[in-house]
């Protein structure tokens, strides 16, 4: 968890050290176009998918019909947020933020399975 006002590339490493199945593809937002992260995508070999902002001076392409997964991720964390209490952060420690989520996402699949 990083605080509320911090870019979100800079907790991309901490991500990616967990011992997480390593991706085939990276799907992310303007947000997460650097070159430091292309290139660390680029030596794991794994296929970035991130439109470029509009101030990169070299042009990179993104494949639109994969990038449009990534809805899918978005679609979730509205679902996430519409607990007022994970959008609105009430809770002190990262640990019980951490908690609630969990809980809500146990909420939000005992929805989907029961239709």
């Amino acid at each position: 968890i990083t605080p509320g006002q911090t870019s979100d590339y800079l907790g991309f490493d901490l991500v990616m050290v967990n011992n997480l199945p390593e991706p085939s593809v990276l799907l992310a937002d303007r947000g997460y176009d650097a070159d430091r992260i292309r290139k660390k995508m680029e030596a794991r070999e794994v296929l970035t998918q991130i439109p470029m902002r509009k101030s990169r001076r070299m042009r990179v392409g993104v494949d639109h019909s994969l990038y449009s997964l990534r809805n899918l991720v978005e679609r979730c964390f509205n679902k996430l947020k519409n607990a007022r209490r994970v959008a609105t952060r009430y809770d002190k420690t990262a640990e019980s933020f951490l908690g609630f989520i969990d809980i809500t996402s146990i909420r939000l699949w005992l929805r989907l399975l029961s239709t």
